[in-house]
């Protein structure tokens, strides 16, 4: 099976031509802050079998032990690079243009997850 992704203006576009290693929801508050969400979902493809179509993300250094690919044109958060796993790509599960049945999600960080409770108390609402 062929995956396919890529960011919210079409600039960027990427193809996997194997499947998904793992797929990682992290709680992270450099995550959190990226997406704008409580989380943010990657999918694992092997690095042999990742190519970009076009260009490549720019980066951006986030904390030492990674950083951010985002497109310069519309700001789509795509990938993580860590050095650890330098035999992987990770991209973003929002920009796969596919739906995707992969291993069940790993939770890293999850210490550092917003409570669901403190999203309820949020003056006036």
């Amino acid at each position: 099976m062929i995956w396919s992704g890529g960011c919210l203006c079409g600039a960027l576009r990427y193809r996997a031509d194997a499947a998904p290693v793992r797929v990682v929801i992290c709680h992270c508050s450099i995550c959190r802050r990226v997406s704008g969400a409580p989380m943010l979902c990657f999918v694992h493809f092997p690095k042999r079998a990742f190519a970009w179509l076009a260009d490549e993300p720019l980066r951006h250094r986030s904390s030492p032990h990674a950083e951010r690919g985002f497109c310069p044109r519309c700001g789509s958060t795509l990938t993580r690079h860590e050095p650890v796993i330098a035999d992987r790509v990770q991209v973003t599960l929002g920009s796969l243009w596919l739906r995707i049945d992969a291993k069940p999600p790993r939770f890293p960080w999850i210490s550092s997850a917003v409570p669901s409770r403190a999203l309820d108390d949020q003056p006036g609402e």
